[in-house]
């Protein structure tokens, strides 16, 4: 398996929102987190990931830096680095990185992001794709003043929304978390030491021209402690083990939602967004399983696909408004799992390729069996949460425990047998009974 063992790290920012803790004495990277320097987190997790030898990209106060850091041999590692004099944006110094190192493919930091996470989920990725960059992205809780990406089903990028677009559509949260693999090739691309920056002026122009740009959905905790209340948030999380236990070398709990009727107003087969209502409460509910630690996925049978009423685009668009909705509020799903298939045949206008008796539609066990595989998820500590007796019956097949709520059919479908573990008036009720059950 290749190995990728060379880091860079955009350590040159000047943190003016962090002003109050700098005093402008510090370089924004060394701001303290805990009473250590946010690089030296990263230099240590970039360590016990394997990486032997760090490039700091410098400019600010950089001669901070690199007095602490030094040639790295104190922290395990080999530090080299690159000085700014002049700002040159978050790509003008790789035509000096060129020669500080010939690894084929490299990892790209920001200095201000505290992760943690299993980089060798997201390598596979990378070269399972033949990537030429690929990106770690993720939903937040605050879409709308961030840079989303857009990507196809396999998670090629296929554009990027910036957050000073006027957004008057649903939109996908995808948020680029400012982690990167990058192949050598890109580095070509930078022919003089000229401010440029690495995502509109680079990767948005090989998205545009078709290069392999992919973007690594992960849940894994990667922040932003740009400013004071976010460091503190994270010190707060970093306390309470939060933070380590999202790496996806750990086994993951999560609570698997039905869709329909479970999150919103069941209207029957919902083929277009203006359709989707949330049922009250449903918001507060997925800020609770996000401030949890567990995962938020959504489970959701849509044979509308195969009956031709409603197109894989619409769907999409569907989901991009419940993503909307929900991160208005400051709420997420991880991942939302479908089935576009139907087992019955003789719906005009239906789809003949997707009629026919697939692993993935509820009751059957499919479409858990792949969030387990993506995200390591213990299912002996998870829970499926639904209206339906379908939804319980799934959560018996998967071996999760069973949650029915009784908004849409209220377990009232007579499919199969409506005992389940715990019984909810709402998602919301329902969420605060689970997350009693975990403790």
């Amino acid at each position: 398996m290749k190995k990728i063992d060379v880091a860079v790290i955009m350590a040159g920012g000047k943190g003016s929102r962090l002003r109050s803790i700098t005093n402008d004495e510090i370089p924004k990277p060394m701001v303290p987190v805990d009473g250590k320097p946010l690089l030296e987190y990263q230099v240590e997790k970039l360590k016990e990931y394997g990486i032997k030898k760090i490039v700091m990209i410098v400019g600010h106060l950089g001669e901070k830096i690199m007095d602490h850091f030094k040639d790295g041999k104190d922290f395990g590692v080999d530090i080299d680095y690159i000085v700014e004099k002049e700002p040159l944006g978050t790509a003008g110094a790789f035509y000096y990185l060129k020669d500080k190192t010939d690894a084929k493919d490299f990892l790209l930091i920001f200095g201000d992001v505290f992760f943690d996470i299993d980089f060798d989920r997201m390598e596979d990725f990378h070269f399972k794709n033949a990537a030429l960059t690929t990106l770690l992205a993720h939903p937040n809780g605050h879409p709308y003043d961030s840079d989303l990406i857009q990507t196809d089903d396999n998670g090629k990028v296929i554009g990027f929304d910036s957050k000073n677009n006027v957004r008057d559509y649903w939109y996908d949260n995808m948020v680029n978390a400012g982690m990167y693999i990058i192949n050598r090739e890109l580095l070509e691309l930078v022919g003089e030491p000229v401010k440029i920056d690495f995502e509109k002026d680079i990767l948005a122009n090989q998205v545009k021209n078709g290069a392999n740009v992919y973007a690594y959905h992960s849940p894994e905790y990667v922040k932003d402690v740009g400013t004071v209340d976010r460091i503190n948030a994270t010190v707060e999380e970093l306390k309470n083990g939060l933070i380590a236990s999202k790496n996806l070398k750990n086994r993951q709990r999560a609570i698997f939602l039905d869709r329909d009727g479970t999150m919103n107003v069941s209207k029957g087969f919902i083929s277009n967004a203006d359709d989707l209502e949330l049922i009250p409460g449903t918001i507060e509910a997925i800020k609770a399983i996000n401030k949890s630690g567990a995962l938020a996925i959504v489970i959701t049978n849509q044979p509308v696909i195969a009956r031709g009423e409603c197109s894989f685009e619409e769907l999409h668009n569907i989901h991009n408004k419940l993503k909307t909705l929900l991160g208005e509020k400051g709420a997420f799903v991880d991942d939302i799992f479908y089935c576009p298939h139907h087992p019955d045949k003789g719906f005009e206008g239906e789809i003949p390729e997707l009629k026919f008796d697939c692993e993935c539609r509820k009751p059957k066990t499919g479409m858990i069996d792949e969030a387990v595989k993506k995200y390591n998820i213990d299912l002996s500590k998870s829970y499926m949460v639904g209206d339906s007796t379908m939804d319980l019956e799934l959560a018996r097949n998967a071996g999760v425990k069973s949650v029915l709520v009784d908004t849409g059919f209220a377990g009232n479908d007579g499919k199969y047998d409506r005992s389940c573990d715990i019984e909810a008036k709402d998602l919301l009720d329902a969420v605060e009974k689970i997350i009693k059950d975990m403790k």
